[in-house]
């Protein structure tokens, strides 16, 4: 019998150019390729999106109008799919409710344990469900926390009444509020409070016998400052309004239920005991210490729970989460985190013949904790399973059955077939990935592909940009965050020093991003992460870094018009799909049809503006070229400049009317580099959480070449990262660790990257090991 395969022919989606592949079944394959290449089009628009679709047909319409959604890919054929497991980097929900033990099961079967063992007996599983009426606190509706007037914010002490010293909307000079405070002859409204008596600015803010006892009482029904914002924001059953949201996220803030100090539970199920601990006890355990505390239950009559759990744990602890508790908030856990909770899940799975498709999972992991995510693959394969890996670290490549190279470019200049085979055979293969591993710089086919202005921004480098490590620049000033105790920190005092590229290494969990949102709330610096930058099927990369009206300038300029005709959501908007290019109709129970617009044929505008151009080319031709292509054709320097930042960053294969939905983390993070690029005019502090997530290894010299141009700028960064490359051109580290969690947050080293290598860190010992084995990208 020949071996299975999952088969694909003439494959169009997105930028692959009729691509036709082979995928034999149980295999670990590793899918590699520059950024942009189509790896994703392939793995997840493709393959994931036919098998989720045709999935979802074998339901009755009602049932499918509640599953996940599947566009249809563009290919000729696709065979031997099986039912498939996305699990992307994308961060768990939102929902405040959610926390590790909920999204895991793990508190379930803990909640069952102590509903069964626990001293005094409580009753039901759902007694100790801070989800469930019966379980949760009242105070704090099981949220374990509360929001809280923040009161220090509510007034500027330098100035009066007159002048705006109540900073809540509405109760500032001709505000609304302004008179039940200025006008009543309590208050003098022209002195700054700083002169005021404290017990007058109490008399203000609470009312109440302060304000009774002063010489002129308020008049009858008089509310205090904080009563009445409480009233009207917080204790409110209407919905609402963006405006007084906004409100409530300036003047509030969150603290933990003084009733459950932050159990979330009723006082019955905060107080039942299993072997002397209570359930609130453990859930802040870190998992590697909880499986051991759970292991002793060894009553048989819950011997089928504590073994589920204890697997459940142990699975989380195999790739690198026994760090986390399971009180922990899924709203804080990184990408990364969340991807590897994603498949935990999966782990305890007896199904087989399943596809898992899994989008770079060694993202968030210090090079010292790849390994057990690789047993974690092999362990998915070896169960008799399809595991497809979208991945740049060659740790990862190393160990794959089969690596498939998709490439040789970005955008048009890619979506081929250019390797299939062993990563011994990639090595010797001369493709771009090939070349990287070998130490290469980008040339040949791929180089040639991409463009002259590709290869001239990817090749070696001197001058501007030319920054190494082994000439670490010279701080302009320092950033101080002192006595940090945010999650792990254990009171460390660390110096940021201004000016320059510092990087915050340790192995996931040891605090760096603690460290990192310390020095953002302290400092004001700007975060540029890898969440996504819209959800607006409008926006797109011109849209949002603030290109597009210069654009519609030039061909207001060119016609003589007005450049609001240019615009898709504006006056040149196509009447029938307002400016979509498509139609949307609603088929009630069924799936929703999406069409392309009869009228305006999916180019979006009307005719009398597709008739105005600029070099031959209409505003929705202008839509269509990629950044690199549009810097050829448009004649204006103003719009030159602006592309010029996307390009700088390595977008350059971009279209420029491509919705920003499509893009993956990595890539928005550099769009948001892109904006910040135009728009940062005084020097200021950035922080960037792992910005080589989704980068090959060609554009890593890419990315520390818009580092640098950063600093230069005087502007002061400040990196998140893993990644050798990247470390190793710091101009300051800053290492956290010695472990995750409880064995973290302390600084193990602060210096230059040089001074780092001899230290037995894992840091230290993972730089020692890469100076012998891997030049520096951007060295020429």
């Amino acid at each position: 019998m020949s071996e299975r395969n999952i088969s694909l022919r003439g494959a169009r989606t997105n930028n692959l150019a009729g691509l036709d592949l082979d995928i034999p079944y149980g295999r670990l394959v590793v899918f590699v390729g520059v950024s942009g290449s189509g790896k994703s089009s392939l793995v997840f628009d493709t393959i994931a999106a036919e098998a989720g679709y045709q999935l979802n047909e074998t339901f009755p319409p009602f049932a499918r109008n509640r599953l996940p959604k599947w566009t249809r890919p563009d290919a000729e054929h696709i065979g031997g799919l099986t039912p498939v497991v996305v699990v992307d980097q994308r961060r768990i929900g939102g929902n405040a409710r959610s926390t590790v033990g909920t999204i895991t099961d793990a508190w379930t079967w803990l909640r069952l344990l102590f509903s069964r063992l626990s001293t005094p007996y409580v009753g039901e599983s759902g007694s100790f469900s801070f989800n469930d009426p019966a379980g949760m606190c009242p105070s704090c509706s099981g949220l374990g926390e509360i929001v809280v007037s923040a009161v220090e914010r509510f007034l500027d002490l330098e100035k009066s009444l007159a002048e705006g010293a109540i900073l809540l909307p509405g109760f500032g000079s001709g505000g609304y509020w302004y008179a039940q405070y200025a006008d009543i002859g309590s208050f003098d409204a022209h002195t700054p409070l700083c002169r005021w008596t404290p017990r007058e600015r109490e008399a203000l803010l609470y009312g109440g016998r302060a304000a009774a006892e002063l010489g002129r009482r308020p008049p009858k029904g008089y509310e205090g400052v904080v009563e009445r914002f409480e009233r009207i924001h917080l204790h409110t059953s209407d919905s609402l309004s963006e405006r007084k949201q906004e409100t409530i996220r300036r003047f509030t803030r969150a603290e933990t239920c003084p009733e459950c100090a932050g159990d979330r539970l009723r006082a019955a199920a905060r107080e039942a005991t299993v072997h002397g601990r209570t359930i609130g006890e453990l859930s802040r355990l870190e998992i590697a210490e909880l499986a051991g505390v759970v292991r002793r239950f060894t009553a048989p009559r819950v011997a089928p729970a504590v073994e589920a759990l204890v697997s459940r744990l142990e699975a989380m602890i195999t790739i690198g989460l026994g760090h986390l508790t399971l009180s922990r908030a899924t709203t804080t856990l990184s990408g990364g985190e969340s991807q590897r909770i994603k498949t935990v899940r999966h782990l305890g799975s007896s199904l087989t013949g399943m596809t898992y498709v899994v989008d770079e999972p060694t993202v968030g992991l210090h090079p010292a904790d790849v390994e057990s995510m690789v047993r974690l693959l092999e362990r998915l394969r070896d169960s008799g399973n399809n595991v497809l890996v979208v991945e740049h670290d060659p740790a990862v490549m190393a160990r794959a059955d089969q690596i498939v190279e998709i490439g040789p470019g970005a955008g048009v200049a890619g979506g081929r077939l250019v390797f299939q085979g062993t990563f011994e055979g990639l090595r010797e293969a001369g493709t771009p990935t090939g070349r990287a591993l070998a130490g290469e710089t980008l040339a040949g086919e791929g180089a040639e592909a991409a463009g002259p202005r590709e290869r001239v921004r990817r090749g070696p480098r001197t001058g501007r940009g030319s920054h190494t490590a082994a000439e670490p620049r010279t701080a302009t000033g320092q950033l101080t965050v002192a006595g940090a105790r945010r999650n792990n920190l254990r009171d460390v005092t660390v110096r940021f020093p201004t000016g320059v590229l510092t990087v915050l290494t340790g192995v996931a969990g040891s605090g760096k991003s603690s460290l990192a949102t310390e020095l953002v709330d302290r400092h004001g610096a700007t975060v540029i992460d890898q969440r996504p930058v819209s959800t607006n099927r409008r926006s797109t990369p011109v849209t949002y870094t603030g290109v597009a009206p210069a654009i519609r300038k030039l061909f207001a300029r060119h016609n003589g018009v007005a450049a609001s005709l240019f615009s898709a959501n504006s006056a040149g908007a196509c009447a029938d799909c307002r400016g979509l290019g498509v139609v949307y109709t609603d088929l009630a129970f069924m799936d929703g049809q999406e069409t392309v617009c009869a009228t305006c044929r999916g180019r979006r505008f009307t005719p009398e503006v597709l008739a105005h151009t600029v070099d031959g080319l209409s505003v929705a031709d202008v839509e269509g070229l990629t950044v690199d292509q549009a810097l050829d054709r448009l004649p204006d320097e103003g719009v030159a400049r602006a592309l010029g930042q996307l390009a700088d960053v390595g977008l350059g294969y971009l279209r420029l009317g491509q919705p920003l939905s499509t893009l993956s983390g990595g890539e928005c993070q550099r769009v948001k580099i892109a904006r910040e690029l135009r728009r940062a005019e005084r020097p200021a502090a950035y922080v960037l959480d792992e910005p080589t997530t989704g980068l090959h290894l060609d554009d890593i010299g890419t990315l520390l070449h818009v580092l640098d141009g950063l600093v230069e700028q005087g502007h002061t960064v400040v990196v998140i990262e893993h990644n050798l490359d990247v470390i190793r051109r710091a101009d300051w580290l800053v290492d956290l660790g010695p472990g995750p969690g409880r064995h973290g947050g302390t600084v193990l080293f602060e210096g230059h990257v040089s001074d780092c290598t001899a230290l037995p860190t894992p840091t230290g010992r993972a730089l020692a090991a890469a100076e012998a084995r891997r030049p520096d990208p951007g060295r020429p």
